[in-house]
């Protein structure tokens, strides 16, 4: 008796490229980051910018639950496993990182010792990548834990006072995103692909002050990308849809690169006195229209560079994403595919077959969070749950000194600021 995580249509899916379902399989590692990883935390949350302790305590924990998982596909004699999802969750105190996915086989052959793909397709998806010509090797992730630092907060709340770009935030959450993205790609080289498919981009929560930002992907390979192994640089990333890279190659067309930008803008302190009591008549408060409309022109402007330097022809999927960091502080990020025309990607088949169009349903109708496993929810985004489940770190007597040190501060250099700014005045 098999149980198996795919639905009718992936089956009918993977059934017409010879892949049958098997068990689901699943891996886990149970972490702690110990007493010095702690305080190295601490150290670098005042500090500012990435939390290497972090950023490498969940890669590893991800990693080691990965692989464990293939070694169980590996026992069940099966080729691959699809549909991979990694979660983070609070165990006894502890972080558990799980890996999850739907084993399948190939009729009358049995994978080699290392010959196991993991793919975070679905059926649907991976039917459209194979008949592409897209073959996955391995489910690969790129991450990066940060903080934005007291320094760098307080630089940034006194910019917040004029209005126009706060370069203090805009740099850094951009180079972050990129950072996280080279990562992606140098996991995919390494395991000899060429490209990364289904990219997908998370943010989530890991203690007070510290955001993780994490992709994950397929990392395939194409004979019409490269002849063989690429480098890092070379490697192709692209977010779009299984459906979407089937329509496009159909078109003659292929992705280049996932392009990212992201602009934070501020109202100022007088424009937003000024957009406040403007507010209390009906009517458009264009201060506030404005910063809006230029803070998504600039990421547009960033996106379109990064794609002009790729040699893309243009951008498709582009998404814009409007989040209010703070009253009157606003940031807007770009995020789109980068595409050019190459010859030779002309799918399998002749047209899609509706099965890999059919949008799965979700049956099951109390959603609810599992208690302490952030991006673990029934039914909830990744991002909803992670948010509402505090991690152990927030809880910590080391967590509540920095989120009381991060609230304060600033506040209390503004003051100083003011304070000497009017005494120097004075004389």
């Amino acid at each position: 008796m098999q149980i198996s995580g795919m639905s009718g249509n992936e089956v009918y899916c993977l059934v017409q490229k010879g892949l049958f379902p098997g068990e689901i399989v699943v891996g886990n590692s149970v972490c702690s980051m110990g007493v010095g990883g702690a305080l190295n935390t601490f150290g670098r949350t005042l500090a500012g910018g990435e939390v290497r302790a972090v950023t490498e305590l969940i890669a590893d924990g991800r990693h080691a639950a990965i692989h464990r998982m293939e070694a169980e596909a590996r026992q069940h004699g099966a080729v691959g496993v699809t549909s991979v999802v990694t979660e983070l969750r609070t165990l006894a105190g502890y972080t558990e990182f799980l890996a999850q996915g739907t084993s399948v086989h190939s009729q009358g052959v049995r994978s080699a010792a290392s010959g196991v793909f993991s793919s975070a397709a679905s059926g649907m998806e991976l039917f459209c990548h194979l008949d592409v010509g897209y073959r996955p090797v391995r489910f690969v992730m790129g991450n990066i834990a940060y903080t934005l630092g007291i320094g760098r907060g307080i630089t940034g709340s006194l910019r917040t006072m004029a209005q126009g770009e706060v370069h203090e935030y805009s740099q850094m959450y951009n180079t972050i995103r990129h950072h996280a993205l080279e990562r992606l790609r140098a996991e995919a080289a390494a395991v000899g692909a060429n490209s990364v498919v289904d990219v997908q981009i998370r943010m989530l929560p890991f203690g007070p002050g510290i955001v993780e930002l994490l992709l994950t992907g397929t990392a395939s390979y194409h004979p019409r990308l490269s002849s063989g192994p690429v480098q890092d640089d070379q490697v192709v990333t692209s977010e779009l849809t299984g459906e979407e890279i089937w329509n496009l190659a159909s078109l003659g067309f292929a992705p280049v690169q996932l392009v990212m930008a992201t602009s934070v803008f501020s109202l100022g302190l007088a424009a937003g006195v000024g957009s406040r009591m403007r507010s209390l008549t009906r009517g458009e408060l264009p201060q506030v229209t404005a910063l809006i409309y230029h803070a998504r022109e600039n990421a547009l402007d960033l996106l379109r560079a990064e794609a002009t330097r790729l040699g893309a022809e243009r951008v498709i999927g582009n998404k814009l994403r409007i989040v209010e960091l703070a009253p009157g502080l606003i940031e807007v990020m770009a995020v789109g595919t980068a595409i050019r025309r190459i010859e030779g990607m002309e799918p399998a088949s002749s047209a899609l077959i509706p099965q890999a169009l059919i949008v799965e349903r979700d049956t099951i109708e109390a959603k609810r969070t599992i208690s302490g496993a952030p991006g673990g929810a029934v039914g909830v985004p990744a991002q909803q749950s992670a948010a509402a489940t505090p991690n152990r770190l927030a809880r910590s007597p080391v967590g509540c000194l920095v989120q009381l040190l991060l609230f304060v501060l600033p506040f209390a250099m503004i003051i100083v600021f003011l304070i000497v700014e009017r005494r120097f005045v004075h004389h």
